[in-house]
């Protein structure tokens, strides 16, 4: 197996459990962390896992090997197509203070006080799930402009060796000043200096967030297919 396959079930048993809820072969985020979860295998016992952990109404988000095929008791909500790309560069990634000028924005640490202006940008841009305890997985990053978050980026998930790069957004009133670009350079940064390698998700109609992470060193490793299931009456 690679590293990254059935990379959600794998965050919750190895660096991610303290932020696991746990039901015989299926796994899930604290609700408050993340909606996503994730079974050992796609099998009619992995879905009847799932079920002890959501209950009925609750819902779910997967990443699955395979488009998802109908299962009784669950609807399909939502989903996408999502390309999991990982960082292949020869190089750490260069730095922005080799660039910088006098009018480079100033990069702020995130952190809960933040989380209101987080949760307003991400409901915004719709970069994927976030709430209001997902900053607690890893380091969030942010530019203010008159001291309100116009941009941010972080890491989500985390496996031996690997860290996701997650939630990069800009306010749509500010983009193209390359706050995207910058914010990842820096996380990219911070996870390069740990010894990980960065890896990411994106939607695959997402075309021009895919030539940015392209441009910045990653490259198309598998794709992943996300779907938001509903735990129906059996």
């Amino acid at each position: 197996m690679h590293p990254l396959d059935n990379v959600i079930w794998k965050a919750l048993t190895t660096r991610q459990a303290e932020f696991a809820e746990s039901f015989n072969q299926a796994r899930r985020f604290i609700p408050e962390v993340s909606p996503l979860g994730g079974f050992c295998e796609p099998t009619r016992e992995g879905y009847e896992s799932l079920e002890g952990l959501v209950g009925t109404g609750g819902t779910i988000g997967l990443f699955l090997e395979a488009p998802y095929q109908p299962q009784a008791g669950w609807s399909f909500v939502a989903g996408a197509p999502m390309p999991e790309m990982f960082y292949e560069g020869a190089n750490t990634p260069a730095s922005r203070s080799s660039s910088s000028s006098s009018r480079d924005p100033e990069i702020v640490e995130l952190s809960a006080a933040d989380v209101p202006g987080m949760m307003e940008l991400t409901a915004l841009t719709k970069p994927g799930p976030f709430n209001k305890r997902t900053y607690e997985l890893g380091t969030y990053l942010g530019i203010r402009r008159e001291g309100k978050l116009v941009a941010m980026a972080g890491e989500r998930l985390k496996v031996p060796g690997y860290t996701e790069v997650s939630a990069v957004c800009t306010h749509p009133e500010h983009t193209g000043h390359g706050y995207a670009r910058i914010l990842m350079i820096e996380v990219m940064l911070r996870i390069r200096s740990r010894g990980e390698t960065p890896f990411l998700h994106v939607r695959e109609d997402n075309v021009r967030a895919i030539e940015l992470y392209q441009r910045l060193g990653f490259s198309r490793r598998v794709l992943l297919h996300f779907a938001v299931l509903r735990k129906g009456t059996s």
